[in-house]
């Protein structure tokens, strides 16, 4: 999601109305995007497949493949067909708080470490059913804010009851996994506390681990990745977030959001995990600019 203009306009409509709607966004040209949100994200797969990086889950996805990300965790497509399009709806934090003491079911952890389950062609018409239907709502009279909002509540808790009926079998057996309960634990903490620590013997102490055997066990749910990768994964995936969207910032000013001590030891940081300093980047993202207006996507 380079285009910065898109980006902004997305996230000010998601902040001012609760909800922002995209029927049919074409994945092709923001491959290889990490996409990093204080939203939740529900994505639909209409046409054609992709492969994404979840996190630091590799996950294979295609037609009628439903996907919930929750606000802080990160989506990267790595790959995807020309065809390759989705409806999304963007949910802001607060709305989706307000949304889940309406809905009977609560457990939401599973999203983090099963972001993703497959429906059939009937449930897919029925989710893109009521994706249009929260479109019309939040396209309704804003004089009437009281009322929106309260359609938009209902309709949501509504939603998120099908997506949990429709996800039953597949979160009874990832319930099952340890691992999975592990990896999960760990993703929240790091979104939580990344800006203040970064260090795995933290995150283990949290947990009540020993370091090494945690790291043992989180890399046989993360396809032998370790946990130190994963932090410093999402860390450059915020930073990148942050230059994405906000171009005139000062790589300073990125260092103090990040809760980094000092602009050098976040420009070390940047490069140890990604073999550039973050200057470079902001370089390749004017470049990158110029070259792919008029894409589609999210592009335009």
């Amino acid at each position: 999601m380079r285009n910065n203009a898109r980006t902004a306009q997305i996230l000010r409509s998601v902040e001012q109305n609760g909800v922002c709607v995209e029927k049919e966004v074409n994945g092709y040209s923001v491959t290889g995007v990490d996409m990093v949100f204080p939203h939740v994200m529900i994505l639909l797969g209409l046409r054609g497949h992709a492969r994404v990086m979840f996190d630091m889950q590799e996950l294979a996805i295609e037609k009628n493949d439903l996907g919930v990300l929750m606000p802080g965790h990160f989506l990267r497509r790595i790959s995807c067909s020309e065809d390759y399009t989705f409806a999304c709806v963007f949910i802001s934090a607060e709305m989706f708080s307000e949304m889940k003491a309406h809905a009977f079911s609560h457990d939401h952890a599973k999203f983090n470490y099963a972001p993703k389950c497959h429906l059939t062609d009937v449930q897919a018409r029925r989710v893109m059913a009521l994706i249009e239907l929260l479109e019309a709502i939040a396209l309704h009279d804003h004089n009437d804010l009281q009322l929106r909002r309260q359609m938009l509540l209902s309709h949501l808790a509504v939603g998120y009851e099908f997506i949990n009926y429709y996800r039953r079998e597949q979160d009874r057996q990832w319930s099952e996994s340890r691992s999975a309960t592990l990896y999960t634990q760990f993703c929240d903490l790091v979104v939580e506390h990344y800006k203040e620590n970064r260090n795995v013997n933290f995150y283990a102490g949290l947990l009540d681990y020993d370091p090494r055997y945690f790291s043992k066990v989180f890399r046989q749910f993360s396809n032998g990745r370790s946990p130190l990768e994963w932090i410093q994964q999402y860390v450059v995936a915020q930073a990148k977030r942050i230059m994405d969207t906000h171009p005139k910032q000062t790589i300073k000013e990125t260092a103090f959001l990040l809760g980094f001590p000092s602009t050098a030891n976040f420009c070390r940081y940047f490069k140890r995990a990604t073999g550039i300093y973050p200057q470079e980047y902001k370089l390749l993202l004017d470049k990158h600019s110029t070259t792919v207006s008029g894409e589609g996507g999210w592009n335009n």
